[in-house]
């Protein structure tokens, strides 16, 4: 019986997240505290990796961190973006979040309706004139790189930000029956937070291909995995997960 989770995540803005609606479905008493935090490299950093930003003609998202941390760069290299360049996003909600920083026009903007990196590709390759710059995390699949290489497509990878460990509070007792995880830095997150982990009975949920590879390679028994054929959401999986389980 499931009763309390730890959700390595912020605490919802919205009343209206789906998360606050398991809590009261199920009668589960859920914990939010991010177990990575991300900061963005300094400009000298960035100068290291000798990527001219300007040369590129559009940019690729895979993440409102990967946003913030372009825009905060470009400002403190004294870049400024030109009208023109074009921007393509994993999802809707990720171009949508563009917008916090500049007011761009729609057909300067392109996104994947499943939010999958195969079909962002393909909409990539009709613009197969572009020279992509992709900034991402110093912790990253190859899943991008290798669809990006099959399709021949103009690109740079670059790193702008990194992931790095965030203490668990010490003031409360870690007696929590499942930890949900999103990241395979948050793997090794909670592996360094809670050296003992292996020995406790907590059972592990997490979002994503990386993260369950993380975890298996860990040597951790993974108890679901999202998203679910039913359900593509972390909080779908959890709900369907919940329904069966908690009897």
């Amino acid at each position: 019986m499931i009763k309390k989770i730890l959700v390595s995540q912020p605490r919802p803005t919205s009343e209206k997240s789906p998360y606050f609606d398991i809590e009261k479905k199920y009668g589960v008493e859920l914990t939010f505290h991010p177990f990575v935090k991300v900061e963005g490299l300094s400009a000298r950093e960035f100068r290291q990796q000798r990527v001219q930003i300007l040369d590129h003609t559009a940019v690729v998202f895979n993440s409102k961190h990967a946003i913030d941390h372009f825009f905060n760069l470009c400002k403190e290299l004294r870049i400024t973006i030109p009208e023109d360049m074009k921007y393509f996003g994993l999802s809707e909600a990720i171009v949508l979040y563009i917008q916090n920083y500049v007011q761009y026009r729609k057909r300067k903007v392109f996104f994947a309706e499943s939010g999958k990196w195969e079909d962002l590709v393909q909409i990539m390759a009709k613009h197969k004139t572009e020279n992509y710059l992709f900034p991402q995390s110093d912790v990253h699949t190859d899943e991008a790189h290798q669809m990006l290489e099959a399709k021949k497509l103009k690109h740079t990878e670059c790193v702008m930000y990194r992931t790095v460990s965030n203490e668990l509070p010490t003031d409360k007792p870690l007696d929590f029956d499942m930890v949900v995880l999103f990241t395979p830095a948050g793997v090794e997150s909670l592996l360094k937070n809670i050296p003992d982990f292996k020995d406790r009975n907590i059972k592990l949920a997490c979002y994503g291909k990386a993260t369950a590879k993380a975890i298996q390679d860990a040597g951790l028994p993974l108890e679901l995995e999202a998203p679910l054929v039913k359900a593509p959401s972390i909080t779908g999986s959890l709900s369907l997960y919940l329904e069966e389980n908690n009897k």
